[in-house]
């Protein structure tokens, strides 16, 4: 019985079973068996004239549920445990008289450009078209149901749809492994409950904005403390991040696929797949994948949040970008370059001395290049870069893939031991060594970087790998099923 009280809230296409009209049974007349008898006595519905329900927010009292009259909902008294007390799937609803259980029908909301101060639910099964930029200001709170699609309307620079949590807002995109969060573009025809688009590949990108997370954690920007995310506009104050809290919360994201995304916001200049600006240690971002973008897969920009399970395929440019004194730590990733992509790793540092010391650690990892990209390069370590890339598996780069220290500055940093590349493995095309991979472009090196990245770090037949990202945690995602990796 408690399916059927629950299954009022869904938008669905059932029957009940109810009561005639007094104890007794006592109707002068008679219905059809394959009708619905109502209190009042009538027949309100033949059971093969299913239709869906035209109220699917309509609520009832404890003891009755909704039944279709007319083409319209009613509430009626439920007269018996029917189907032996049967029950369904959440997202399902009992059909009480052929006691089948039958997929609920989804609902597709438009969600309009604007900035949201009050709290928002996006419910499992359902669609949520984004209609420009639309931004959860601060105070506010996003929750995103498991199995929830956000499809991105097309538009680019100010009409660009994205999807901005700002400094003091919080999203909670609870997904799991069977119902993930799904943010893709309008085009994508794919319906709730796929993993697969019917439509679009790896190739389709720049459909999209992305999504965007701005947090009040130390930053390093050219301004000082404080930066303004690409795309923003100079009078919409959402768009600031940055600030003193490094432990700063701005929520969970867990099982989340960013696909299609990367459309233009000024010359030059696409969003990322995921960019997290600012954002602290307190936020939860686990489990994320993000496919096909035209820019980064994901970026930082600053901030102290760490990331677990994270996947990026087809990127058009970068597929992890640090930038600005980022200072968290991503644990278990994978990189699958497309023959676009360029590279895997692109890093800089901090751009002030406000925070300057932000040094992120990159660990037990799989960097997959593609022998047919034009660039794909292994690691860009530029401006003032910093940090530590170990214990990841580096395979199918073309033989002019390489790891650079791009300046001065950067070598200088290499010297003095903020760049760190160890535990590292390597598949290398024949007769490629990683004196080779290793390039050093400064005009006055500090430290021999071919003797270092050859003694700290070790080249491997195919399939012998002894490092890499435990590849099984990635098995709801779109990459796997696409045998991506």
């Amino acid at each position: 019985m408690t399916n059927i009280l629950k299954s009022f809230l869904l938008l669905a296409s059932f029957t009940l079973i109810v009561s005639s009209c007094d104890s007794d049974n006592s109707c002068d007349n008679v219905c059809p068996a394959s009708s619905i008898q109502l209190l009042d006595c009538s027949c309100a519905l033949d059971a093969n004239d299913i239709v869906p329900h035209p109220c699917p927010t309509m609520t009832c009292a404890d003891g009755q549920a909704l039944a279709v009259m007319g083409g319209s909902c009613t509430c009626v008294q439920i007269a018996m445990d029917v189907c032996g007390g049967k029950s369904c799937a959440d997202d399902e609803v009992l059909d009480a008289i052929s006691c089948e259980c039958v997929k609920t029908a989804s609902v597709t909301e438009t969600i309009n450009a604007g900035i949201y101060t009050e709290d928002i639910t996006m419910t499992t099964g359902n669609t949520y078209i984004l209609n420009g930029r639309v931004i959860i200001g601060a105070g506010a709170t996003l929750t995103i149901q498991s199995g929830v699609f956000i499809k991105g309307s097309e538009g680019q620079e100010a009409n660009a749809s994205a999807l901005l949590i700002a400094r003091g807002a919080t999203i909670m995109a609870m997904g799991t492994s069977d119902e993930p969060i799904i943010m893709t573009s309008i085009a994508d025809n794919i319906q709730p409950g796929d993993i697969n688009s019917p439509n679009l590949t790896i190739d389709d990108n720049g459909l999209w904005g992305g999504l965007i997370i701005l947090g009040n954690s130390p930053v390093s920007t050219k301004a000082g403390a404080e930066g303004r995310i690409e795309g923003v506009p100079a009078d919409i104050a959402e768009g600031l991040y940055g600030g003193s809290d490094e432990m700063d919360n701005s929520g969970v994201i867990r099982y989340g696929s960013v696909r299609h995304g990367g459309t233009l916001i000024g010359e030059g200049n696409e969003i990322n797949g995921i960019t997290l600006g600012g954002v602290g240690a307190g936020t939860i971002i686990e489990n994320v994948e993000v496919i096909a973008n035209v820019d980064d897969g994901i970026e930082f920009f600053g901030g102290s949040v760490n990331v677990k399970n994270a996947i990026v395929w087809a990127q058009g440019d970068d597929a992890f970008d640090i930038d600005q004194s980022f200072s968290g730590t991503v644990d278990n990733y994978v990189t699958v370059a497309g023959a676009g992509s360029d590279h895997s790793f692109e890093i800089d540092g901090p751009e002030s001395d406000a925070n300057p010391d932000g040094r992120f650690t990159m660990m037990n990892g799989t960097a997959i290049g593609s022998l047919d990209a034009a660039k794909g390069e292994m690691q860009d370590w530029r401006s003032n870069a910093q940090g530590t890339i170990m214990n990841t598996y580096f395979f199918n780069y073309n033989s002019s893939a390489d790891i650079e220290l791009d300046n001065d500055e950067v070598s200088t940093n290499f010297g003095d031991g903020k760049i760190v590349i160890s535990g590292c493995e390597f598949t290398l095309t024949s007769g490629t060594t990683l004196a080779d991979v290793a390039a050093d472009k400064a005009t006055t090196p500090q430290g021999d970087f071919d003797f270092y990245l050859t003694d700290n770090n070790a080249t491997v037949a195919a399939g012998a790998a002894t490092v890499g990202a435990d590849l099984s945690v990635f098995d709801w995602t779109y990459t796997k099923a696409n045998n991506g990796i």
